[in-house]
Formats: structure tokens, C-alpha cells, sequence
């Protein structure tokens, strides 16, 4: 409706009966969406959450792995 019909934001709140700053987020994200504002599109931040929890994931990986080879070069060693 702020998009399409260019009512204000607070108008469509108001007549949906929501938070003001919800649905400015929403429309600015939208924006963002079409390419009228600069910002991370939702697809992008999809993404970068998805990077971020494989990178946590490796992280814990790598760190497991180092420990694993420390105790078996320390039980071959005996």
C-alpha cells in the first residue's frame, strides 16, 4: 500500500493496526528489494547468515581436528 498506493507509512500502520517502525522497516527493505535504496537485499542477507553459521561450523571443525591430531601424536609418542 506505501509502495503501490504512496500512502504514508503511518496511514498504513494505522489502518492495519500495526507498529509504525515494523512496517517502515518492511517498506524500507522493499526498497532496498526493488534496487531504490542502497542496502543488503533480503537474498543477500539470507546469504550471509548462512555464510556466517558455515563459517562458525568450519571454525568448530578445525578446532576439533587440531585436537584430534595433538592427542594422537601424543599417544604415538608413547
Amino acid at each position: 500500500m506505501v509502495l503501490e498506493q504512496e500512502r504514508t507509512i503511518a496511514d498504513v500502520a494505522r489502518s492495519l493496526g500495526i507498529v509504525e517502525s515494523n512496517l517502515g522497516n518492511w517498506v524500507k527493505q522493499a526498497r532496498i528489494d526493488r534496487g531504490e535504496r542502497d542496502g543488503l537485499t533480503t537474498e543477500e542477507r539470507a546469504e550471509l547468515t548462512r555464510l556466517r553459521r558455515e563459517n562458525a561450523q568450519l571454525r568448530m571443525e578445525r578446532e576439533l581436528l587440531k585436537r584430534a591430531t595433538a592427542f594422537w601424536v601424543k599417544e604415538s609418542g608413547q
